[in-house]
């Protein structure tokens, strides 16, 4: 499962969403195996020069080499500056899970999680 972050200056006119699902899709068609990004936004109040920061965070996995990354990172620089409406200082870094990273999912009984495709049978 991905994440994306994004930092912001707070005086930047933007819609995090529309770059959320932007990021989430390109991922998934390079990768189908990438899932569902969880995503979030900082915006800051306090900061020097109007600037954007965009953190992807992925699995390590064979095939995610340099190729792989460079082509996603292009891909995905290019959709978000679609979004936004004033210069700015931009930023994208796509970094790679440690050999420690854990990730899964806690379910409590009773509640559910959007994004999680239940498989049923019958």
């Amino acid at each position: 499962m991905p994440h994306v972050e994004i930092k912001y200056s707070d005086n930047l006119d933007i819609d995090t969403n529309k770059i959320f699902d932007s990021v989430e899709k390109i991922i998934n068609d390079n990768d189908m195996s990438a899932g569902v990004c969880k995503s979030r936004a900082y915006p800051c109040s306090q900061y020097k020069y109007s600037h954007i920061l965009v953190t992807v965070s992925l699995l390590t996995k064979p095939h995610r080499d340099k190729a792989f990354t460079e082509k996603l990172s292009g891909e995905i620089e290019k959709a978000i500056k679609v979004h936004l409406k004033q210069s700015l200082y931009f930023s994208l870094n796509i970094e790679y899970s440690l050999d420690y990273y854990t990730t899964n999912i806690h379910r409590v009984e009773g509640d559910s999680l959007q994004g999680l495709v239940e498989n049923v049978t019958s």
